[in-house]
């Protein structure tokens, strides 16, 4: 998924390793001793990041709590029960989970993703938040969508490969998409919040 700005600095330095790390730790291990024991690794490395996070940043990022969730469930059931169907849905089921909880949250007026990206100096009632409100859904149906190709076209190793260099990709490119937004707002600023942002 895209990685979203913090208040804090110190942690940032270590955000994309402790983001994308699992999945490297994943990718590496499924390629040389299959799925299985992929499955296993992705489970222990999400922990570590998790574990990292509190560590670094003396809170619990709820979104990497609930990927953390998602992993140990999806990745248990598919150590227990044999079967690798579960670990490869589970990109499906939490992007559209987060799509959900992001739509639900904006028609009740309870905008997520403003939740989420506050810290930016951007009006409550800016168009702004639509924008990004309804990028991030799409980019998390996007995702969903091509999982759910990936998995029922391609063979198990593909897909290990796709999940974290396609998905990965797919988050990145939205994430330009976030920029170009935020851009275009900066032009489309009122000329009185402009004035309050340059110093005198």
């Amino acid at each position: 998924m895209t990685a979203l700005p913090d208040h804090t600095p110190q942690p940032n330095k270590w955000r994309s390793l402790l983001e994308f790390g699992p999945l490297i730790v994943f990718f590496g291990v499924n390629y040389f001793f299959g799925i299985y024991a992929g499955t296993g690794a992705l489970v222990a490395a999400t922990l570590i990041s998790l574990g990292l996070s509190w560590h670094l940043e003396r809170r619990l990022p709820k979104m990497a709590a609930f990927g953390c969730l998602l992993v140990v469930f999806f990745g248990g059931l598919t150590i227990v029960m044999a079967d690798e169907f579960y670990i490869k849905i589970k990109p499906t089921v939490a992007s559209l989970t987060i799509a959900g909880v992001i739509l639900i949250g904006y028609l009740i007026g309870r905008n997520p993703v403003r939740a989420m990206m506050g810290h930016l100096p951007l009006p409550a009632e800016s168009k702004v938040w639509r924008d990004l409100t309804f990028s991030f859904i799409i980019m998390m149906v996007t995702m969903a969508a091509a999982n759910e190709v990936a998995w029922r076209h391609l063979t198990t190793q593909q897909w290990a490969t796709f999940k974290v260099f396609g998905l990965t990709g797919i988050s990145l490119i939205f994430g330009v998409v976030v920029m170009v937004i935020l851009h275009r707002y900066q032009h489309e600023m009122p000329e009185d919040n402009k004035a309050e942002k340059t110093p005198e």
